[in-house]
């Protein structure tokens, strides 16, 4: 990562900023070693470090399915020397379900088996409906391609041949967000409509390229696909997707001003999550993908919770920016808390809404979300009236309340 104002070198687990005794040694074996004790991880030593010293984890990210099993796996591995045998491991976890982490080692436990046959046509499938979108053409494809295949081409090069087609597509989003705002501003409901379901579908085909990449990446290790028009646009969707950041433009957040005013640390205790035979579910296999769509129950839930923030906001927020942080962070942050899943089971809806828990809850929850939502979350710390509104929005097309009482009961 690069970072002026902090350094002119880049900053990497390598670098002489992050770790100074390295002295050219790969972290790896430098690990290996008394010198070293602890390692920070984020995403790199996740899944693929392969260390049999490593006895103890702590945990404060989510894990889930096939990620939960291999992140946790890090500890499995065997030691036994003179003098040191390691014959104790321990997880710390501060952020996951404990029944949630014996689904997923469940479904892996002893074998694993699949429903049924995966289909290798979903990449012709998916392959005929992103040409039919009409974003790109054959010459386009082929263009990128060229360059790519070429070992004397330069990044210029990729530039050239890229930009065209992200360009397009970046510009019909933008023209589609500008419409959709303008037709919000006017009351213009069908012309809001019109202009969010274009956004919609180029969002669709962003989601169609990352399936297809995934699927061929998995499928073309199995199957002989023998279609070098396939291989093509694996090449093209490869380096087009990551340009497609659509209505994610954002300003770099200063955080020199945040001070931690808040801190909730809790012992859930130790927990037992012991595994059985013959009770994993069968895995999945490939069947259909790119069939993405809103369900329209869902869609008018989330206008009514857009249209209801609208009122609570200032500043220069879009909708989405709204939607994420009312439904997605908020109520996230709020689903966590064991006290309030247990009084959503053991009350009525009205008399959860009067809970002083959950008026505390939120506050945390608000607090939690600071450093990544600063100007939102500011708002609603000073204010009783967006903080009453954020409450009244969960309750209702939210749906707080009822997915509390479901994470309870599941």
């Amino acid at each position: 990562m690069k970072d002026e104002e902090s350094g002119p070198e880049a900053f990497s687990e390598t670098s002489r900023t992050m770790n100074p005794n390295l002295r050219g040694r790969d972290i790896r074996e430098a690990f290996d070693t008394d010198e070293y004790q602890i390692l920070l991880v984020a995403n790199k030593f996740q899944t693929g470090f392969d260390q049999p010293l490593l006895c103890g984890m702590y945990v404060d990210k989510r894990l889930a399915g096939i990620t939960a099993v291999q992140t946790l796996s890090r500890l499995n591995r065997a030691y036994d020397a003179p003098g040191v045998r390691k014959d104790t491991t321990y997880v710390v976890d501060f952020r996951n379900d404990p029944a949630e982490i014996l689904k997923a080692f469940q479904t892996y436990y002893e074998t694993a088996a699949l429903e049924n046959v995966t289909d290798p046509n979903i990449v012709f499938d998916l392959r005929m409906k992103l040409d039919s979108t009409g974003h790109y053409d054959e010459f386009e494809v082929d263009r990128v391609v060229e360059v790519v295949m070429d070992a004397g081409s330069r990044q210029g090069d990729l530039v050239r041949a890229l930009e065209p087609v992200a360009s397009r597509l970046l510009r019909r989003y933008r023209e589609a967000l500008d419409r959709y705002r303008v037709a919000k501003a006017r009351e213009e409901s069908k012309g809001a409509e019109e202009a969010h379901a274009e956004m919609e579908l180029l969002e669709l085909f962003k989601g169609d390229m990352g399936a297809f990449l995934r699927v061929y990446a998995f499928l073309s290790q199995i199957f002989d696909y023998g279609n070098t028009a396939i291989e093509k646009r694996f090449v093209f969707y490869k380096r087009l997707l990551p340009l497609l950041e659509f209505g994610r433009e954002r300003e770099g957040i200063d955080l020199s001003k945040v001070l931690l005013t808040h801190h909730n640390l809790r012992n859930q205790g130790r927990r037992d999550v012991g595994l059985a035979a013959g009770e994993g579910p069968a895995l999945k296999p490939m069947t259909e993908v790119g069939g993405g769509s809103v369900q329209e129950k869902e869609r008018a839930l989330l206008a009514e919770i857009i249209g209801r923030v609208n009122g609570l906001f200032e500043g220069e927020l879009t909708d989405d920016d709204r939607l994420v942080y009312v439904n997605n962070v908020i109520k996230g942050k709020l689903l966590e808390s064991l006290v309030l899943a247990q009084q959503a089971v053991n009350n009525t809806k009205e008399q959860f809404a009067n809970s002083p828990d959950l008026s505390a809850e939120l506050l945390n929850a608000i607090m939690d979300a600071l450093a990544a939502h600063s100007t939102m979350s500011r708002q609603a710390l000073e204010s009783e009236r967006v903080r009453s509104g954020l409450r009244e929005i969960l309750l209702g097309p939210g749906k707080l309340w009822e997915a509390l009482r479901e994470r309870a009961a599941a």
